[in-house]
């Protein structure tokens, strides 16, 4: 066997490294006017009865402020992804409950967004509410915050139940006094949602979908959510009980960045 070069053996180290992440990951770089890929959808066109409370659109989440790319408040999914929910929602309605989505479809953009505001240690301006016990240096060693989301492939949302009928959810007012995510239901900030021991985005142990210190009626409504979207599919990410992916994926290793916004859909509504 021929021997390289050093300096050509170590370009040729580089060049394979290259290759394998692009073979593995791919990320979509878009303009801000990008389009959706045709397999993409409103899921309220797929079924206008899911609850859509998305609180990156409002400053109501943990950075305080509208998130990056999201220039409306519309859930966006695969076409599988929303048709599987609308068979959930089908029989959570027999049971007097209806689902309500947090989030769905999230741009690279706004992951972007995420980081630089977990790298800002001065910004804490929602940590009462959303990280009251999490120091901010360790957001990215605990994973409350990452460089990807599957949320960007399309597939994965972020959901909870709603006991019917639904009654309304007062918007939040930058500014007004924050109580911890994961204080008694009547304590925290009012959410029309069932109690799932915790608030949406809590960062905080208790939001560990099985944690065993959550129990009663908290668990068995997580547990209603947990069963009724895995007999359809779904996945749940361990920490989260909000958190589902639909399987199999459609785009398992591409990170989409259009915006959130009837535009993205091509006239597709």
């Amino acid at each position: 066997m021929t021997r390289l070069p050093t300096a050509l053996r170590g370009l040729v180290t580089v060049l394979t490294a290259v290759l394998a992440t692009t073979a593995t990951t791919t990320t979509a770089r878009a303009t801000p006017d990008a389009e959706a890929p045709p397999d993409f959808v409103a899921l309220s066109s797929v079924d206008p009865t899911i609850l859509q409370e998305i609180r990156y659109f409002t400053p109501h989440n943990f950075v305080g402020t509208r998130v990056d790319g999201y220039q409306q408040p519309l859930c966006i999914l695969t076409r599988p992804a929303a048709e599987a929910l609308h068979q959930a929602q089908r029989r959570l309605l027999r049971q007097g409950y209806t689902l309500k989505v947090y989030d769905c479809y999230r741009p690279q953009r706004a992951v972007d967004h995420f980081v630089r505001w977990a790298e800002d240690l001065d910004d804490q301006t929602m940590k009462g509410e959303f990280y009251p016990d999490v120091d901010k240096t360790r957001l990215f060693e605990d994973g409350y915050i990452a460089e990807k989301s599957g949320h960007s492939r399309g597939s994965t949302m972020d959901l909870t139940l709603v006991r019917l009928p639904a009654l309304p959810t007062r918007p939040y007012r930058p500014g007004e006094p924050l109580v911890p995510c994961y204080a008694p239901q009547d304590a925290r900030f009012p959410d029309n949602s069932v109690d799932m021991g915790t608030g949406y985005d809590c960062f905080d142990t208790l939001s560990h979908t099985l944690d065993q210190r959550v129990q009663g009626r908290q668990r068995a409504n997580r547990l209603l959510l947990k069963s009724t979207l895995e007999d359809l599919g779904f996945v749940n990410l361990a920490e989260e009980w909000w958190h589902y992916t639909f399987k199999p994926e459609l785009h398992p290793d591409t990170y989409f960045d259009f915006p959130v916004s009837w535009k993205s859909l091509s006239g597709k509504h």
